[in-house]
C-alpha cells in the first residue's frame, strides 16, 4: 500500500496524507494543491509560504460559509466546515519555518475553529489545562461511552511536529471511546500550544510532565486511576515508553511508531538517511528544543534513547510500526520489543502491505493502527471489544 503521492517530495505528501486521514475533502485538497505543483519541484523547503497561502485561502472560505450557516442557526453544517477549516489552518502552519510572521495568526485560527467546530458538531471533546509549574499543559479530553462505573483512560502524546488537534483527528480517541475508554490528547512541552503560546520546550525526561498529567486524569471522578494507559505517535513513541518506565502508576502502554533511539536518527538525518517529517527541519528542531545552533540541539537530543530504559517497564506494552516507515527504521521496533524483558505481556505488531499502515505512523492508512491500539487498551485496561 502506498501513501498518496501527489507532490514530488515526501514531506508535502505526508501533509496531504495527514489531511486526508483527518477529515479533509479530496476536492478541496486538489483545489489547494494544484497551484503548488511547480513550487513543490523546488524541494521540500521552497514554496512553503505559497503552501500556506493556498491552504489558508480555502480555510478562510470555509469559515465564511460557516458564518452564513451559523447566522441561519444551522450549527451542524457550520461545525462541519469549521472543523475542516481548522485542519487546513493547522497543517498550513505546520509547514512553515519558525519566524514566519503569519504563522501564529494562522495557528490561532486553527485553535479557535477546532473548538467552535467540534462544539457545533455536538462532539464531546473538551479542552482543559493541566497545571505544570507556573504554566499549564493544554489537553483535549474525550469521555468514554457507555458503562456505569469509573472508566479506564489513555493518555495520548504528540510527536515532534503534531498537536493535540491532529491527535484527536487520528480518530484513536473515537475508537477508544466506543470501547468504553476515555482519552487525553496532550500538547506536551515542545508541541502544540505548549511550544507556540507558552515557550515550553522539549526535553528527554518526559516523566517530569507525564506524572502531573497522570495525577490530573486520575483525580477525575469518572476515571479509574488503576486503569490509565499511555501511548504516543511518532516522537511520542519515545516519550510514552520513557514515562511508562519512570511512572509505574500507568497500567499499560503502547507506541504508534517505535521511536526507540531518536538521538541516533538525528545522526542519520545529517547524512540524509531517511525522510524528514516537516520542511525546514533543522530550523524546526532548534525551535522545539530551544537550541541556539546545531551543536546545542544535538547535545539536547542525546538523551532521546531508550536503550537501558525499556527494561524498567513492568506493565503490558505494545510496539507497533510500519514495515516501510521512511522516517524511523523498522529495526527500532525490534530493539524496543526485545528490551521489554520485564513487561508481563508484550506484543510486536508490524503493519505490512497485506493490510496497510506501512508508512510512518500509518500515513498511508491510519485505520489499522488506531484499531489495533484501541483493542490493545481494551484488553489490558478492561474496555469493550464489541
Amino acid at each position: 500500500m502506498a501513501m498518496f503521492n501527489y507532490f514530488p517530495n515526501y514531506v508535502w505528501n505526508l501533509t496531504v496524507s495527514i489531511a486526508l486521514a483527518s477529515g479533509a475533502e479530496i476536492g478541496e485538497i486538489m483545489d489547494m494543491c494544484q497551484p503548488l505543483l511547480d513550487q513543490a519541484r523546488s524541494g521540500e523547503d521552497a514554496g512553503t509560504r505559497d503552501f500556506m497561502v493556498e491552504w489558508v485561502r480555502m480555510a478562510d472560505k470555509l469559515t465564511a460559509i460557516a458564518a452564513e450557516e451559523e447566522a441561519q442557526g444551522r450549527l451542524f453544517s457550520a461545525g462541519d466546515k469549521l472543523k475542516r477549516a481548522a485542519l487546513y489552518y493547522i497543517l498550513a502552519e505546520r509547514m512553515q519555518g519558525q519566524g514566519d510572521p503569519q504563522r501564529m495568526q494562522t495557528y490561532r485560527k486553527g485553535l479557535m475553529n477546532f473548538l467552535k467546530g467540534t462544539e457545533y458538531s455536538g462532539e464531546k471533546v473538551r479542552r482543559f489545562e493541566i497545571p505544570y509549574g507556573d504554566k499549564a499543559i493544554p489537553v483535549l479530553y474525550t469521555p468514554a461511552e457507555g458503562g456505569t462505573g469509573p472508566a479506564p483512560a489513555v493518555v495520548y502524546l504528540n510527536g515532534l511536529d503534531s498537536c493535540k488537534e491532529l491527535l484527536y483527528w487520528s480518530f484513536l480517541p473515537h475508537e477508544l471511546a466506543k470501547r468504553g475508554i476515555a482519552s487525553l490528547c496532550v500538547d506536551q512541552p515542545g508541541t502544540g500550544e505548549s511550544l507556540r503560546l507558552q515557550d515550553m520546550h522539549a526535553h528527554f525526561d518526559s516523566e517530569r510532565w507525564g506524572t502531573p498529567v497522570y495525577d490530573w486524569l486520575a483525580a477525575r471522578p469518572e476515571i479509574d486511576p488503576a486503569r490509565i494507559g499511555i501511548t504516543g505517535i511518532s516522537l511520542g513513541g519515545y516519550y510514552a515508553p520513557r514515562v511508562c518506565a519512570y511512572e509505574p502508576r500507568y497500567a499499560s502502554g503502547a507506541v504508534w511508531g517505535a521511536n526507540h533511539n531518536w538521538a541516533e536518527v538525528q545522526q542519520k538525518r545529517l547524512k540524509r538517511e531517511g525522510e524528514n517529517p516537516v520542511p525546514h527541519y533543522w530550523n524546526h528542531v532548534q525551535w522545539v528544543f530551544d537550541a541556539q545552533d546545531m551543536d546545542e540541539f544535538l547535545a539536547k537530543a542525546e538523551g532521546f534513547n531508550l536503550n537501558g530504559q525499556m527494561e524498567k517497564i513492568r506493565v503490558p506494552f505494545l510496539v507497533t510500526h510500519g514495515a516501510n516507515d521512511r522516517q524511523i527504521g523498522l529495526d527500532y521496533a525490534h530493539q524496543a520489543y526485545d528490551q521489554l524483558v520485564n513487561a508481563p505481556r508484550r506484543e510486536l505488531k508490524i503493519f505490512t502491505d497485506r493490510e496497510g499502515g506501512v508508512e510512518h505512523v500509518g500515513a498511508d492508512n491510519m485505520t489499522y493502527g488506531r484499531n489495533f491500539i484501541a483493542d490493545w487498551f481494551a484488553e489490558t485496561l478492561g474496555g469493550r471489544l464489541s
